[in-house]
């Protein structure tokens, strides 16, 4: 088992999730690598998935990136994928600055993949909160793992805490709000307590932010978040779904420093109740980007549905991910396509 990365240090543990804020381009990843050691974070973060693994044909943007000028979401996320054989030297760059480098996985197939790297550890999208079968894969690994929770509620953060095992003592839960950006009046610091307060038998409570502001990290660590994860892009103004949720090289060394030197009682507005839900703004994306339960094969109306055809891709229209083992020997009610959700009237 490798070691916890956020111990490495005294909290808050910061992690420059620098995405898809690359925008395809390796080079400038690198660039963003070292924008993130220069600004001060402990880790980076990317993200790998393959589209055609992650979109089923039901597949539709999230207003926030149609907001960003995306027209198709297959055409957007081919354009940001990295494979795995670019991220290595990315990889190499971040640990050879003292960074931790963290991945997240969007695909359970692509865990095996991701094990080509040495990664430090790997996160969850809050998106993925339902999906057991990429959990438990990231779990056998044996490396820390983050869970983000936007979009969801405590008891979807407690079954999936369940799920985490005896893992639990090298894995961490963040708040986050599934909006991009986050509004001031949605930024919700009071589930951070409200997770603290649960008593999930984690290793850490965090924070993923959204928000555009450079305190709320530092307001976040006030109520107890020991790791924080903010987005880092070269250009706000760029083109791209997650440019206008980031911070600035500037910017985020700003929001480095506030965190560093700690800031007295956030704002009533910033923490709202002492509660983890799911907020209105969050709806959109909660349905968009979860991910439901496909076939990648066709089953004939009266056939079983083998386990070994089943996989998970978004929308989040259709039977959730954790019942992959109840789903997996029923029988088709009707001829059923591949790379489309599953919903109940199709099974007998």
């Amino acid at each position: 088992m490798t070691a916890v990365p956020w111990h490495s240090v005294k909290p808050p543990y910061l992690i420059a999730e620098i995405g898809v804020n690359h925008d395809g381009d390796e080079q400038k990843a690198l660039d963003l690598v070292d924008a993130a050691h220069a600004a001060g974070a402990h880790a980076i973060k990317l993200q790998l998935f393959e589209t055609d693994r992650l979109m089923s044909s039901a597949a539709r943007l999230a207003a926030y990136q149609r907001d960003s000028g995306a027209t198709d979401p297959f055409s957007m996320l081919r354009a940001l994928e990295l494979t795995i054989d670019q991220m290595a030297p990315i990889v190499e760059r971040a640990q050879a600055l003292d960074l931790h480098a963290i991945v997240t996985p969007f695909s359970p197939s692509l865990v095996d993949i991701a094990e080509q790297i040495p990664w430090d550890a790997y996160k969850t999208s809050s998106t993925d909160i339902i999906n057991k079968p990429l959990i438990d894969n990231l779990i056998t690994t044996g490396k820390s793992l983050i869970v983000s929770t936007g979009a969801s509620t405590l008891e979807e953060v407690r079954r999936a805490a369940g799920w985490l095992g005896e893992s639990r003592s090298r894995c961490a839960i963040l708040h986050c709000v599934s909006s991009y950006p986050t509004a001031d009046e949605d930024t919700s610091l009071g589930a951070i307590r409200a997770l603290i307060e649960a008593d999930l038998g984690v290793d850490a409570i965090g924070y993923s932010d959204h928000s555009p502001r450079t305190d709320t990290g530092a307001f976040a660590a006030s109520l107890g978040a020991q790791i924080l994860e903010k987005h880092l892009t070269l250009d706000r103004a760029a083109s791209g779904p997650d440019h206008a949720a980031s911070l600035d090289p500037a910017g985020f060394a700003q929001y480095a420093a506030l965190c560093r030197a700690g800031t007295g009682n956030p704002p009533a507005e910033l923490v709202g109740p002492i509660e983890k839900r799911v907020l209105p703004c969050e709806a959109d994306v909660r349905t968009v980007s979860r991910q439901s339960l496909v076939l990648t094969r066709p089953v004939r109306a009266g056939g079983p549905i083998p386990r070994a055809v089943l996989t998970t891709k978004r929308p989040g229209t259709g039977i959730e991910p954790y019942h992959l083992d109840s789903v997996a020997g029923r029988t088709a009610s009707r001829d059923l396509d591949p790379d489309t959700p599953l919903t109940e009237d199709d099974l007998a």
